[in-house]
């Protein structure tokens, strides 16, 4: 069975310091961020969604952990078609993208060439990571109102030629991709580009609900992320919407899935995002156990 690396989608949230899960004497972020390396080999950094990374973070971040950890990274806002407060930008790319007089941008209001640079910025920063070997796959997590067609299909076909050699791996929240009928299709054409589908666990019975479908796309790399089963999904309230621990038998589950899936795919990446308080991270290290237990049987 290939490698399987299980983290969480962070380590620096205001919750899950206040939890106690950190020690004693891990009162800074550089020392947080190494005591978080010594219990997980793979950490999802989100930040980079709400504002585009800095170098010297990046190699802050390489420094400050083991070889052969692995950082993912959320692509920034803009990429993926959200809505993108003008402020979130660099200052110097501010006024061009600020044309339309509105606080938040889409993709669609701004020059092509301010977007280039954004994303040129965007790599830039993570080379620190890339030349250390750290950096592991950009993850682009699609919108609700971003629904199967060619044009999207075009678009992340794009995306991932761009930022190429670095991976990709590619996370839909809108429903359409993954229906009984247009299933294959999606999977197939993921597949025929090698582009990574991300395996979701979410709240079921939304309007957009992504059901929890094993499907390995790329013999490099398959992801699983785990947002829980909140009853407050759509809530505004981040916390409260990934507020969720899951339980012995679900993680049992989610074991033999990541298993599963580790046999079509070099390498295997399980994600939590239930990331209220501990939750994500004690998950995380009861679905690592189970893991290694599997593999000491064997």
């Amino acid at each position: 069975m290939a490698e399987i690396r299980v983290g969480t989608a962070g380590w620096t949230d205001k919750s899950l310091i206040d939890s106690g899960w950190y020690p004693p004497g891990t009162g800074n972020p550089e020392k947080r961020l190494r005591y978080y390396a010594e219990q997980f080999p793979l950490v999802e950094v989100d930040s980079a969604y709400y504002a585009l990374p800095s170098e010297q973070t990046a190699t802050a971040w390489a420094e400050r952990t083991p070889d052969q950890f692995t950082f993912n990274i959320k692509a920034f806002s803009l990429f993926t078609q959200h809505p993108t407060p003008v402020k979130a930008l660099p200052t110097d790319l501010r006024e061009a993208a600020g044309k339309t007089g509105k606080a938040r941008v889409y993709l669609k209001d701004v020059d092509p060439e301010v977007t280039g640079q954004a994303w040129d910025r965007f790599l830039a920063a993570l080379e620190p990571l890339r030349k250390a070997g750290k950096l592991g796959a950009i993850l682009l997590q699609f919108p609700p109102w971003f629904p199967i067609s060619r044009a999207n299909k075009e678009y992340i076909v794009a995306c991932a030629e761009r930022v190429a050699p670095r991976r990709v791996c590619i996370e839909f929240r809108n429903h359409t991709w993954m229906t009984e009928d247009n299933q294959k299709e999606t999977l197939g054409f993921l597949s025929s580009h090698h582009l990574p589908y991300v395996c979701v666990d979410e709240p079921q019975g939304y309007s957009n609900s992504i059901p929890p479908v094993l499907a390995v796309t790329s013999d490099d790399l398959a992801v699983i992320r785990l947002h829980g089963h909140s009853e407050q999904w759509e809530s505004k309230d981040i916390q409260e919407r990934f507020r969720y621990r899951y339980d012995d038998k679900e993680l049992a589950e989610w074991a033999g899935n990541a298993e599963q899936l580790a046999e079509d795919a070099a390498e295997t990446h399980v994600v939590f995002n239930n990331c209220y308080r501990d939750y994500a991270h004690v998950n995380a290290q009861q679905l690592a156990g189970l893991i290694s237990e599997v593999a000491l049987r064997r």
